[in-house]
């Protein structure tokens, strides 16, 4: 079964917030290598309650900034048909995030945005 296994925190300067919750927290909060302005976000020990997350650079100017829960799905392209025929709405297509695997960010009737993920780490 789908569970959210990843946060995103999407804001207008993702260091700042990187250096806040990090602080507020304890977390730590390291700049991903990869080719995307994002930080990776390790919430604590293995085995305690809870997911990791990332902190990224909203890419709609002016828009506010949001928390993605990501699901872990075998398929983003099953998913997003699944989506579309309950009703919902796909608000960023498949993309891959290379390295990881294939991301894709749906929303409900209402609007409510989540991100799914499928891992692959051949994503490119």
């Amino acid at each position: 079964m789908p569970r959210p296994t990843h946060f995103e925190f999407m804001v207008d300067d993702p260091e700042r917030a990187a250096r806040f919750f990090g602080e507020l927290f304890g977390w730590r909060v390291e700049k991903w290598s990869g080719p995307m302005d994002y930080w990776m976000v390790d919430t604590g020990a293995e085995g305690t309650p809870g997911i990791h997350g990332g902190i990224g650079r909203n890419e709609q100017p002016g828009a506010p900034p949001q928390t993605i829960n990501v699901i872990d799905v075998p398929s983003v392209d099953e998913y997003v048909a699944k989506v579309e025929a309950a009703g919902g709405s796909i608000v960023l297509p498949k993309m891959a995030v290379p390295g990881v695997g294939w991301l894709a960010y749906g929303a409900d009737p209402a609007g409510l945005v989540f991100g799914m993920m499928q891992e692959d780490p051949l994503a490119a």
